[in-house]
This record gives structure tokens, sequence and C-alpha cells, in this order.
């Protein structure tokens, strides 16, 4: 008998006995999901298993939440939330980043902030903290760290100043990029909410430190040093004489794990910055790219280890680690468990290590690749390599595997044949490079799925993209430079020197910008930032005048800049993901997959497709698998629950097999992580469809399923 069944016969048992009172408000194991992406393992997973692959494909609507805050006119909006349900309460996130409370039964709105300075950010949820009396949501908006009375959803004034912390504190620097997000939930130990943003990639990057703050006062506890200062370890890996002074970034941006019996919280950790050149920072850079193990308590590093070492490529970690239990041999042959944490990569690597020491639970080898970058560049002779599991995403681009079907064939051969391809490790020239799998991966930040059995499942992109690195203009004291210029070396990179953006609407085209928004709204963005865009407060008003009349089309042509040294000379030429004249990846199908791994033994199970061209489906040709952002959810029947994908549906796949049992429509894409619980006996399914991604339109519902009562 499983331990949720146990439960509800031991309710009856005492409804019989008179003593059913004994019961009351104390939720069944797995009814809710309190964390984000389930629990602190990070796992995707619940145990409720009313909703079946017998039953699944009658699942229909519950409930819909308009959440508010979708821009309707430019799809730039998007929700990557995965909410949490707690005693019957969902906590989520809206299109336009305010928190807010339902009853998860009906749907029905109990609160809702309305906070004027979140800075547009793209959140991707919120934490619970509870100590059996009172009861937090901590949410991130912008800069800003918020603590809310969950019942209320009222600021709690004495966290912090007035309710809420400034996460710039203590990581800002006299010309950094002015640029800290909070969009990823935090992690809570005892009394204490550790915490990891996403700050500025630019050339001056503030830095990534991981803090640890009281939940009741918002007092810092400790931090730990993501860049080591003197003294430190990891401090020589740095040229520089002091990194902490003149470099920024290797920040935890993509959510922890923890392991609250053992008091070890698993941080992966961002790139250094600049993303795209080291030549200022030599050597290995620790703890850039790294998975930390640190004491929950006092933030001391237990262990570590590099996943890329001088990361030149953007190559982090996405997404948080998987913390599971795994069974492999042990010295006698006899099996044995092992308490395992797992960490994809945007390369399409899944590393395992035992949790405790960090051993690999499979070889990983340290193999060589190509080190002619440009002038100054000096690479790391290798890079590690797990030998298994093997590679969930091909791992190169060559002309055998160019799109059969790609309406330009001749046209990407030749592009092809002049760029620098062939390898995972090539550093970027003023030939272009082209990077298999793309530079966000792979995996992505919607990260994996791990069920009871070691079994992960793993969400992937398989496109490829091309970018080269190109000397920077460098004006002196008192220059005047064109408006192009300004927006060339500011806005280029992503937006393209053409202002057309990039084919899927990541980065989009900024030539009608003056139909979608006033000179004054440009000037806000810019500012502030909005979604995953930074804002550009570092630069001058004049600079950012200039660009906005660029934008605009005025007539003013030059512009006075103040020199700024910043020690890096190239500038990258933007994330251009490779796509035929009708707008399908040049690589050959799939270009998008779902994978599961026995990380018992490191072999592969299966792998689908994930999504689909309806197109070409009608044509007869089998699903290619889209572009895709957003996770798994796993449940106890066998059932795997995914949105992601560009053709906007949410499907119930066998776990088993990989195969899809059902499917249906979302009213916008759903580019968010599931999540299931149980209300009264009834299970839901309940995802964001923010749309907004991937020329998507935007949206801002949330949607819930169940079967019928």
């Amino acid at each position: 008998m499983d331990t949720i069944t146990f439960q509800r016969v031991l309710t009856g048992l005492l409804a019989v006995l008179g003593l059913a009172s004994l019961m009351v408000n104390r939720p069944e194991p797995g009814e809710d999901w309190p964390e984000y992406n389930g629990d602190a393992q990070r796992s995707h997973y619940s145990p409720l298993a009313q909703i079946t692959p017998d039953n699944v494909k009658t699942l229909h609507v519950a409930w819909t939440y308009a959440s508010g805050g979708a821009d309707t006119v430019g799809n730039r909006t998007q929700i990557q939330c995965n909410p949490i349900i707690i005693g019957g309460i969902l906590y989520g996130v809206s299109a336009n980043t305010q928190a807010f409370a339902l009853n998860a039964a009906t749907g029905k709105e109990i609160w809702k902030t309305n906070l004027t300075d979140t800075d547009g950010t793209t959140s991707r949820g919120v934490t619970y903290w509870t100590d059996g009396t009172e009861k937090r949501i901590f949410f991130g908006a912008g800069s800003w760290l918020y603590a809310l009375n969950a019942t209320s959803g009222m600021v709690i004034p004495e966290f912090g100043q007035a309710g809420r912390i400034n996460l710039k504190i203590g990581i800002d620097r006299p010309g950094a990029d002015d640029y800290v997000r909070a969009n990823t939930p935090n992690t809570v130990y005892k009394n204490l909410l550790i915490v990891g943003a996403r700050v500025s990639e630019g050339e001056t990057a503030l830095l990534g430190d991981i803090r640890a703050f009281d939940v009741r006062t918002g007092q810092l506890a400790w931090t730990f040093h993501t860049i080591p200062q003197p003294g430190e370890f990891g401090y020589t890996t740095w040229i520089p004489a002091n990194p902490r002074q003149r470099l920024g970034g290797a920040n935890a941006w993509s959510g922890m794990a923890i392991d609250r019996e053992r008091g070890i919280v698993y941080v992966p950790t961002g790139s250094a910055a600049y993303d795209f050149y080291g030549g200022n920072r030599k050597g290995n850079n620790l703890f850039a790219n790294c998975l930390l193990a640190l004491d929950a308590n006092t933030g001391k590093r237990l262990w570590h280890f590099q996943f890329v070492h001088h990361d030149i490529w953007d190559r982090d970690p996405p997404a948080p680690p998987n913390l599971l239990t795994v069974v492999q041999p042990g010295p006698n042959g006899q099996p044995r468990r092992v308490d395992a944490v797992a960490q994809i990569t945007k390369q399409g690597h899944v590393f395992v290590f035992d949790r405790v020491t960090g051993k690999p639970l499979f070889p990983v080898v340290e193999k060589a690749f190509p080190g002619d970058g440009v002038a100054g560049e000096q690479t790391s002779r290798t890079q590690p390599i797990p030998l298994k599991p093997a590679p969930f995403t091909q791992q190169t681009f060559t002309e055998k595997d160019i799109n059969p079907w790609a309406s330009d064939r001749e046209a990407i051969v030749a592009t092809l044949r002049k760029a620098r391809t062939g390898s995972p490790y090539i550093p970027l020239t003023s030939t272009t490079t082209v990077f298999f799998p793309g530079t966000d991966g792979g995996a992505q930040w919607g990260g994996a799925a791990t069920d009871p059995d070691g079994i992960i499942y793993i969400p992937a992109k398989q496109n490829p993209c091309f970018s080269t690195l190109i000397l920077k203009e460098q004006p002196g004291t008192d220059a005047l430079v064109t408006n192009a210029q300004l927006y060339q070396s500011n806005c280029g990179a992503c937006h393209g020197k053409d202002r057309r953006g990039n084919h899927d609407g990541s980065y989009p085209s900024l030539l009608d910008i003056d139909k979608r928004l006033s000179a004054d709204a440009i000037r806000q963005v810019m500012q502030n930032g909005r979604g995953m865009m930074p804002g550009f407060s570092h630069l001058p008003d004049a600079e950012r005048n200039a660009i906005v009349a660029f934008l605009l089309n005025k007539t003013t042509t030059t512009s006075p800049v103040q020199a700024r040294k910043t020690g890096v000379p190239y500038q990258h030429t933007g994330y251009n993901r490779w796509y035929d004249s009708k707008g399908y990846p040049v690589s050959a199908p799939p270009w998008g997959t779902l994978t599961a791994i026995d990380l018992n033994t490191g072999e592969h199970s299966w792998q689908v497709p994930l999504g689909e061209y309806p197109e070409l489906t009608a044509k007869g040709i089998p699903a290619t698998g889209t572009d895709n952002y957003g996770g798994p959810l796993v449940t106890g029947s066998g059932l795997l629950f995914i949105a992601a994908s560009k053709d906007g549906q949410l499907r119930a796949i066998d776990k088993k097999t990989g195969k899809t049992i059902w499917q249906t429509a979302l009213p916008t894409a759903g580019y968010a992580t599931p999540a299931t619980y149980s209300v009264g006996g009834r299970q839901f399914i309940v995802i964001a469809c923010g749309g907004g991604k991937l020329k998507s339109k935007s949206g801002d519902r949330y949607v819930a399923y169940a079967l019928t009562p």
C-alpha cells in the first residue's frame, strides 16, 4: 500500500472512530507543489496518480485565470513562472510581474500586488516560508527582493527596508553595468533565504556573489564570493591583480537545489563577463561555470566542479541541478544506493556526482579543443567531457547535417564552407563560427525532471547558431560618434545591425518600434530593461537619447561620447539562430527533443521529437520537434506533462516509452513548467501560458486541467 492510500485509509478509520478532526488541515503527502519545480530536489516530480494513462484523455479545463499585463501589441511579455501550491492556495506571477494568490480549486483571485518598480522582470516564481504560524512569500522583481504576507499579499515592513532588499547592495562597484534581476525563486534553509540573481553580462558586470539573508529581518547572514578575494581558494585562477575590482559575472541566475537533511545547497554559476572574450581574465576563472556545493548554514565551499574552463561561449549551466538517488555497483559488486546530484548543460551533457563528495559517478575526461582565438585571447587547452551518459544533443554541425528540405541549400553550404565549425568549443574570431547546439542550449532554463527510479527527462533544443567577434570602435575623449555607432555598440549584438532582430523573435525587430512605443517609453525600457533585456542605466542620458533618436529615425547624426576604458576590445555580432529562407532550422530534424536517460546505468532509454510544425505534418513529414522553453512534470502514475514547444500544445507522454497519449492546444504557448496538486481529492495540472517567445503572441492565462468530478 502506498503512502497516499495509507493516509486515506487512516482518515476513513479515524472518521469511523469519531476522530476525524485529528486529520483536519493536514495535507496528504504529495497534495501540494510547495517549491519551485516541485520540491527542494528540483525533481519536477509528484506522487499524485489520479490522472493516469487510461483516463488522461478525459482531462478538461477546470478553470482559467487572467493574470493581466500581457503585451497584446508588441507581444514582448511572457510568463516563465512555475507556480507553487500550498494548502489549496496557488501563488504565481503575472505577465507584468505582479505576484498573486488564487483559490487553487476554482482559480478565484485572493490577492494580487500592485508594485510599480518591477522593471519588467520575467519572473519564474515565488518562494514560500513558514514557521508554523507566520507565512511569507518572497518575490523578486527587478533588483528588489520583497517579503509579502502570504495571506494578504501585503508587504511585510519589518523585512529589509520597508519590506524589501535592494540586491545590488554589496555587489555593486563603480563603473559596473547597473543590472541585477531576481527572476528565479530563492531557496529556504531553516531561517535563511539563499539568494542568487542574474547580473549584467556586459563588459563591466556586477559581481555574482551568492548571499543568505535572515527570513524575518532581511539581514545578511553570509556571502560566498564566486569571484574570489585575495587569499581565497580559486583567486589564482584569474590573472588580473584583483578580479573583483575589474571583472564580474559568475552569478547564480538559474536556481539552486538543496539537501536539507545534510544542510548542503547546490548552486550552478554563470559565465564570467564578458561572455565571448576573456583576454582580460586569463585563467580558468573559478567559480564561473561551476556546480558549487556549499554549507547552507555558513556558505562555506564543500566541493565544486567546473563544467567549462575560461568560458568564452556563454556555456554556463542553464537550470537548477536535480537531486536524486541512483543504484550503482558497490566495491564488492553488490548494488548500493547513492545520493546524487545531476547537472544538465547547454552543450547537451549530463554530469552526475556523489552528492556528498563531489566525485563523478561516471568517467569525465579532459579533452583538447582548438585554441586559435582572437589576439589577446588565451583559451583553456582542455574541457571536461563526460564519457557517460552520451550527449542528449548532437555535438557538431557539418554539411551532412543540413536539413534535406532547406529552401536555400546552396547558400547554406557556401556559408558553412567558409565558417569555423565541427567542434563544440571553437573560439570566436572575425570568421563566422557555428555553434551546435546553440548558445542557449541544448538544455535551457526549464530544466529536467527526475523520478524515484533514477530516470532523468530532458527537453532540449537542437538548432545551430552563428556569430563572429569583431573589433570595437574605440572613441577617444570628447569624440563624436554617430547615433548608428552608439546603437551598434550597445544594441546591435542582439537586435542586429539592420535592426531586424533575429528570425525567431527572441530579439525582436526594432524597425517599426515608433508604431509601438513613444520616445519616452523607449527611454524607460532602456533605463530599466524589460523581460530578459537588461537596463542600460549605466549609459549617460545623452547616449541613451542618441540611441532613441536613431531608432525613431531622427535627423540628429552625432553625439558626444564620454570615453570609457573597459579592457574589452571586441564585440560579438549577435545570437544568430540559423534558419533557411522559409523559416525552418538549417539542420536536419529533430529540432527539439525530449530524452529519457537512466542515471543508474548512464544509458539512454528513449528520445522523441518535442513539438511539430503542423504545415509539415500535413505534408506527411514526421514530427520534427521545435525550439522550446520550459520544463517537464512527471507524476506517480507514469505520465509526463510538458508544453514548451513552439506549436502551443500541452502534451501528456508515457514516461516509459516517450509516446504522446494526449495533447491539447493552449490559449498561448506555454513556455513554463507545469505543476500538479490535489484539492479536495481532485488532482489538477496547471500551467502558465504567456507566449511571447519564438514569435508567439503574448498571453496572461493560467490554465488548470482536471478529470470530470
